[in-house]
């Protein structure tokens, strides 16, 4: 599997408002973010990011989130990095990451770290940019160049799935949304009648994407040795050995018989 480790730091957003188009991607995210959660119990949920803490999930059923920032921010309840977490094994049931791993420069090690620390069943969502979309287009157009959008990396949600997986996870959901280039703040506004066509039929092109994973962990349990069978003869009596013996010896004698 190719690294996805780089040197070079991205530029990393402190807020959404530092994207183009960024209420209406932050509005997208966070609605489905929300919905995700409402399959997350458990009693503690870790908002990991900038961009994470500041989206508000209130159907989440777990009441106490974390937010896990690099610096004070008035969103931050835990100074921490993504890649070196600041909890126990198996602490936490549920992380957000919200463009997480589009800003970060080695997304293996997030995800090793999200991995120790989440709960067995625990879940992970994780929202990205995708690279087939115009959006990625506008990366390489003189539109905006100075904005930290540019230094996006956009990994595709196939290889955002198979990292979860061979961490033990399984893929629970993946929605696709925002079928537009936010470079130039654009989007279909013909009712959201085209964006659900464009969701059900070109779902590989929307500019972002939203993974519901779950941690699965397999008992491991003592397999029992098969019982040997005793093979199940039927021992001859000696009354009957005695019986054959005298029988033959009749026969000889009388070869009339």
């Amino acid at each position: 599997m190719r690294s996805a480790f780089i040197h070079k730091k991205p530029r990393y957003p402190l807020l959404w408002e530092e994207l183009p188009a960024s209420e209406l991607v932050k509005n997208a995210v966070e609605s489905v973010c929300d919905d995700f959660t409402q399959r997350i119990f458990g009693y503690h949920f870790a908002r990991l990011g900038n961009l994470s803490s500041q989206l508000a999930l209130p159907s989440s059923p777990i009441k106490h989130h974390i937010n896990v920032t690099r610096e004070v921010t008035e969103y931050s309840s835990v100074l921490g990095k993504s890649h070196c977490l600041p909890f126990s094994e198996n602490s936490i049931d549920g992380f957000l990451l919200a463009h997480e791993l589009d800003f970060a420069h080695d997304p293996h090690q997030i995800l090793r770290e999200v991995d120790r620390v989440i709960t067995q069943s625990g879940y992970v969502i994780i929202s990205g940019f995708n690279p087939f979309s115009l959006t990625w287009l506008g990366k390489y157009l003189p539109v905006k160049r100075g904005n930290v959008l540019h230094d996006a990396r956009f990994f595709t949600s196939g290889r955002i799935k198979d990292w979860l997986q061979l961490l033990g996870f399984e893929i629970v959901e993946q929605r696709n949304i925002l079928f537009s280039m936010l470079f130039l703040n654009y989007t279909v506004r013909n009712t959201p009648k085209i964006q659900q066509w464009l969701a059900n039929y070109l779902p590989w092109c929307s500019s972002t994407y939203v993974i519901l994973a779950r941690k699965r962990v397999m008992p491991m349990t003592a397999i029992k040795p098969k019982m040997k069978l005793k093979p199940q003869f039927s021992p001859v009596s000696a009354s009957m050995r005695e019986s054959s013996s005298a029988m033959r010896k009749e026969a000889l004698s009388n070869p009339r018989g």
